[in-house]
């Protein structure tokens, strides 16, 4: 499949912040994890809690800085597709999860824990 210029500018930012991650110790499960709410990033763990991670990169900062481009629709979103996935994956017994961003400001990664 064709990816567009800014899929594949999206794809570089994922890149960088799954380096990031794993350098930190967490493990990679699944990646650009698409449902009918939308699309994850990136799913790791991070010893037993599960890590839904949202990546956001900006190359300038006229239009405000990468973290702050996460509105509250998009954390809905992305709550959503991360419950359908947990239900898919372990039932109605779900884990401990939370929701990180990797905010990407010309080059520099900012890691939010627990971001939402």
């Amino acid at each position: 499949m064709t990816r567009s210029p800014t899929q594949r500018s999206g794809d570089v930012g994922e890149d960088l912040a799954l380096a990031h991650l794993q350098r930190a110790g967490l493990t990679l499960v699944a990646r650009q994890v698409a449902s009918r709410f939308g699309e994850i990033d990136l799913i790791m763990r991070d010893r037993d809690e599960w890590v839904f991670v949202e990546v956001r990169s900006r190359s300038r900062s006229g239009f405000g800085s990468a973290a702050d481009s996460i509105t509250v629709a998009k954390q809905m979103k992305l709550r959503r597709s991360a419950q359908s996935w947990l239900q898919q994956h372990h039932g109605n017994r779900l884990p401990a999860c939370r929701f990180d961003v990797c905010a990407i400001d010309d080059g520099r990664i900012d890691w939010i824990r627990g971001a939402f």
